[in-house]
């Protein structure tokens, strides 16, 4: 499988669009076309993710949190933001992120907050454009 097969997985339960616009949601780092050699789930890529990742043999990391938000100006390790993103780099490991898309997805966090606390008659407070579907007739 392709990263690209296993995300397309995810987007159908938590689709791109679904994301606010101040978010970086998506393939962060790494190559669509790489063959997935195992997959590591987590809340924030932090560095000893990576290493975690690299111990496990995996080379997709599917974050809920971008590690690369608002851009990077420099690549040489001066920050742990700069030194996650070469570590993922040296070591063939992809970073995939979904936040808001999944926040927004009737299937993701939010809708599991509402499950668990036994929510009746949940609804968007702010729809996000492209999460609601026309109705016709």
């Amino acid at each position: 499988m392709k990263i690209k097969d296993f995300t397309s997985c995810i987007e159908e339960i938590a689709p791109l669009s679904y994301a606010e616009s101040f978010d970086n949601v998506g393939l962060l780092v790494g190559d669509y076309n790489t063959q997935v050699t195992g997959v590591l789930i987590t809340l924030d890529t932090l560095e000893n993710v990576v290493d975690e990742a690299i111990e496990k043999k995996c080379n997709l990391i599917v974050s809920f949190h971008p590690i690369i938000f608002s851009g990077l100006k420099k690549l040489n390790g001066n920050n742990y933001v700069e030194r996650v993103v070469l570590k993922a780099v040296k070591n063939d490991i992809a970073i995939y992120a979904m936040h808001t898309a999944l926040d927004n997805s009737f299937q993701g966090v939010n809708a599991k907050i509402c499950e668990v606390l036994g929510l009746q008659n949940k609804k968007l407070l702010i729809p996000q454009k492209n999460t609601i579907k026309k109705l016709t007739t």
